[in-house]
């Protein structure tokens, strides 16, 4: 069984992978600043052997525990009973992702704490915010199951019922064929950049 999520073990886990929840970079076009500068980061990772990632700050700590709520709230409401998952590995890639909760056989789950003002924004659209469309059609990906919730959660509602938003997402397999292609590309690049920088030899002037 995989680490709690947040733990040193769990840190350990994912340290020089391409994540689900970094899949946006992976696929950021234009100048190629973002996609370059993750590269850099599990370059790092792969030479020191440390994350170079940190979540445990003021806002990400709140963040976990109203996800704890949330998660509450979606299984009364739904009647879904959702397992906690650590991070789970592509069987060949060197890749995973950490969802929010895995249901039943088939689905899994995608909690963003947000302010009321997004939370509104979501529910006028109907649909779910197309910046986690990487992240979830990602875990998809990697679980190979068929649907994902997405769970928007905004406590400070007056009105318990327009605290939590919820959009399934369907699993989409052109979507998902692109992206294994861009991740094996970045993992290409990974490599070479770590082969690269590892004969880099400053000792002698």
């Amino acid at each position: 069984m995989s680490a709690l999520q947040g733990t040193e073990e769990w840190f350990a886990e994912r340290l020089g992978r391409v994540t689900a929840s970094s899949f946006s970079d992976v696929l950021a076009k234009g100048e190629g600043v973002t996609r370059k500068r993750y590269m850099r980061r599990l370059v790092a990772e792969r030479l020191t052997g440390r994350s170079q990632e940190s979540f445990s700050n003021g806002h990400t700590e709140r963040g976990a525990e109203q996800e704890q709520f949330a998660r509450l709230q979606y299984e009364a409401m739904t009647g879904n009973l959702v397992t906690e998952v650590g991070f789970i590995k592509h069987p060949t890639l060197f890749a995973g992702a950490s969802p929010d909760g895995l249901i039943d056989d088939d689905g899994g789950q995608e909690i963003k704490s947000v302010v009321p003002t997004v939370h509104i924004e979501t529910m006028e659209r109907g649909k779910y915010p197309t910046t986690h469309k990487a992240q979830i059609q990602g875990c998809l990906w990697i679980t190979g199951r068929q649907w994902w919730d997405f769970v928007s959660y905004s406590p400070d509602f007056l009105q318990e019922n327009l605290r939590l938003y919820i959009f399934r997402v369907q699993r989409d397999e052109e979507y998902i064929a692109n992206l294994e292609v861009e991740v094996v590309k970045f993992l290409k690049e990974v490599d070479e950049m770590v082969e690269r920088v590892s004969s880099f030899d400053f000792s002698v002037f």
